[in-house]
């Protein structure tokens, strides 16, 4: 497994997010990222995790609530990787991934998308 300490990793998650296209950003509402070692014991090897109402679906109703939580996991994406390129890589399509899910854009878009 390649080594990478959790301060390193939040970096690059940090430097992924800095890449999102401000016009997609500042649309962005009521989220909140953060990174986990690893994932529920259930799905060991997923990578990212959004958690919350997409912004397609918020409708009158939406106030007051918790932000929506992107979790992006550092264990399994360093296990994946064979190097600090391809974990920079991943962790960017992992962080794109995830946002897509706030914007309300299904796993079978993105794959067709090459965000699989």
């Amino acid at each position: 497994m390649l080594e990478m300490t959790r301060e390193m990793f939040e970096e690059l998650v940090a430097e992924a997010l800095d890449r999102i296209p401000p016009e997609l950003t500042r649309l962005m509402d009521n989220v909140a990222v953060f990174v986990e070692d690893e994932p529920p014991a259930d799905d060991p090897e997923l990578l990212g995790l959004y958690e919350g109402t997409p912004l397609t679906e918020r409708g009158e109703w939406y106030a007051g609530v918790l932000p929506d939580r992107i979790t992006i996991y550092r264990g399994p994406t360093l296990r994946m990787c064979e190097s600090r390129e391809d974990v920079i890589a991943e962790t960017e399509i992992t962080v794109v991934h995830e946002i897509a899910h706030h914007f309300g854009i299904d796993d079978a878009r993105l794959h067709a998308l090459g965000y699989g």
